[in-house]
């Protein structure tokens, strides 16, 4: 009895691993790119389909995804977002290393399909750590055609680099930000 059971369960581990090496043969990893970027979730080839990583495409380029857990669908928005970064209402994209300034961001926002709950707009130093410059909840249903002007801020470029000013949305209250928009200030 005991050597009935011994060869069924031999029999069903190599049946199992036969398949999963032929299901393993038949996909190729794929290394995605966009923008010249590698992703580092590639995608991967099923018998002449390709299968990509959704969420970090869409993070790539800048993107909301909605998932319709009912339907069992996906919608993917990319709302155009123009910022403009102004100083004594100028334009401008260079600052002087170790320079104190005030400027403010003007947010042009168009063609957004999606609702949204909320939107911010922060500034990142070259290492990466981000400053809170404005965030706002949106009421109601959000426009698909809208400025986003903040305050004025007054920030210290203490090295040299390339700065971020970047625009986030957020879906619902519960969900991530998500960045839409970037904006870079050099600082030399």
């Amino acid at each position: 009895m005991k050597f009935k059971r011994f060869l069924v369960v031999l029999l069903v581990i190599t049946i199992w691993s036969g398949t999963m090496v032929a299901a393993s043969a038949a996909s190729q990893k794929v290394r995605v790119f966009v923008n010249g970027n590698e992703l580092s979730d590639g995608g991967l080839l099923d018998e002449g389909t390709t299968y990509l990583p959704l969420r970090a495409i869409s993070n790539t380029l800048q993107s909301l995804i909605v998932w319709d857990d009912n339907t069992k669908r996906i919608q993917v928005y990319k709302p155009n977002v123009h910022m403009f970064l102004f100083q004594n209402q100028k334009v401008f994209g260079n600052v002087d290393k170790d320079s104190r300034i005030t400027f403010n961001v003007m947010a042009q926002v168009d063609n957004l399909k999606a609702d949204i709950s909320a939107l911010k707009i922060v500034i990142a130093d070259p290492s990466g750590k981000e400053e809170l410059i404005q965030s706002q909840d949106v009421v109601g249903k959000a426009k698909d055609n809208f400025w986003f002007p903040t305050k004025e801020i007054r920030y210290h470029f203490s090295s040299g680099g390339k700065y971020a000013v970047r625009c986030y949305m957020k879906l619902g209250s519960n969900d991530d930000w998500v960045l839409v928009s970037e904006k870079t200030i050099s600082a030399e």
